[in-house]
């Protein structure tokens, strides 16, 4: 006979509040599949399939020679600092300070530490639709309120008009990402100004998830809100990573970028949390920023392009599919697909449902809208091969006939 008897176990309220990850748990059914045995194409993932640059992987094993493996300051280390400075300095010509700047574990604790740092329980944060699935979970583990704006209205992009219109007194903080997950929407440079602008005339502060920096296709044009006048940029914090951009997602590194007060604050939180990213992976990340940013660089634009090449056969053959429309993306590596035709004259009811079909009808694996705010649409990652693609779509096309 036990000793204790046992009671059901109560997770916390704000852990409560949160939903988990949809993209994971779509990640996690391609992962049954497999183990069933079947052949799975999975477009779930929102990763690059190149692999990390061979100088990065090269400079980590020599950081780890150095030493580079004790605990950093909880800021990151100095010379990792100083290396993401240097850059924004030179790339974007702006002046930003190292005090502006903290190591985290990663984007989506940067934006976790950001989020975390500086919202109270009822605090209203502004949050376009759709959006990457986090962002409201965050929200809402810290008793913050999110208020959506639709966007579909203007191809997915979000104007200053819109932000305008939902500013009410509680609201405290805007979330934009541009290139955007899911969409792959790039908000134009002159509108981000205009609404950062007008967040900043109301003392609204933003936060600006820039993991997807680079990867814009013309005749978009990469624009980080680093290039804003200081006392502009005062209100906003840059979220950064090395992730998608160096195909490094496995290796948690990101960065913040925001005024000394806010950057404090997200020191004080990560300090009782993770403490710091692995020293000798920042030691990798500074060199690539410095001695190596040429070798960088090219490894970026080498993606680019063969994810340009793959945006551009994708879309088209999507198009063609009956029932599905699709605009085409002008950042990151997301198609978001308008299946509600489909829903309608095939009898689903939401596009969880749509998605659940493919998965068991053909063994493509996609991502359901509506953990995106966004019921309707599927969420389709061109991360993967040309030949994975291919098969995908005409898999897609004979499960719609």
């Amino acid at each position: 006979m036990a000793k204790y008897d046992s009671v059901s176990f109560v997770v916390s309220n704000n852990v409560a509040r949160m939903k988990s990850s949809s993209t994971l748990k779509a990640m996690q059914s391609a992962m049954k599949l497999r183990d069933r045995g079947h052949e799975v194409i999975d477009l779930t993932v929102g990763e690059p399939d190149f692999p990390t640059p061979e100088f990065i992987c090269d400079l980590a094993v020599e950081g780890l020679h150095k030493g580079f493996t004790k605990y950093t300051p909880s800021q990151g280390m100095k010379y990792f600092i100083e290396a993401v400075a240097s850059f924004y300095n030179s790339y974007f010509a702006v002046d930003i300070s190292t005090s502006e700047i903290s190591a985290s574990c990663g984007g989506k604790q940067a934006i976790f530490n950001a989020i975390c740092s500086i919202i109270n329980p009822g605090d209203e944060v502004l949050i376009p639709k759709p959006y990457w699935v986090s962002f409201p979970e965050i929200v809402n583990f810290c008793g913050g309120i999110p208020v959506f704006i639709d966007t579909e209205q203007n191809g997915f992009v979000i104007t200053a008009d819109q932000v305008k219109n939902a500013i009410t007194p509680k609201t405290k903080l805007l979330i934009l990402n541009s290139p955007n997950n899911p969409t792959g929407q790039v908000i134009p440079a002159e509108q981000i100004i205009q609404i950062i602008e007008t967040c900043a005339e109301r003392s609204i502060y933003v936060i600006s998830d820039e993991c997807y920096l680079f990867f814009v296709y013309p005749p978009a044009e990469v624009f980080s809100s680093a290039v804003l006048p200081k006392d502009l940029r005062y209100f906003v914090c840059i979220a950064g990573s090395f992730s998608k951009t160096f195909s490094m997602t496995g290796w948690r590194i990101g960065y913040t970028i925001a005024n000394e007060q806010w950057t404090q604050a997200m020191i004080r939180l990560q300090s009782h949390s993770a403490t710091h990213p692995t020293s000798f992976v920042q030691y990798a990340c500074a060199k690539a920023l410095t001695e190596k940013l040429g070798e960088s660089l090219k490894a970026i634009d080498s993606m680019l392009k063969e994810y340009k090449r793959r945006r551009d056969w994708l879309i088209p053959e999507l198009q063609k599919i009956d029932g599905i429309s699709c605009q085409m993306p002008n950042g990151a590596f997301y198609a978001f697909i308008d299946v509600r035709n489909i829903m309608k004259g095939q009898g689903f009811k939401t596009s969880a449902d749509v998605a659940s079909y493919l998965i068991e009808k053909t063994h493509v694996v996609t991502t359901d809208g509506a953990g995106f705010g966004a019921d309707g649409f599927l969420r389709i990652s061109y991360a993967t091969s040309l030949e994975n693609l291919q098969v995908a779509v005409s898999k897609i096309k004979s499960a719609f006939k």
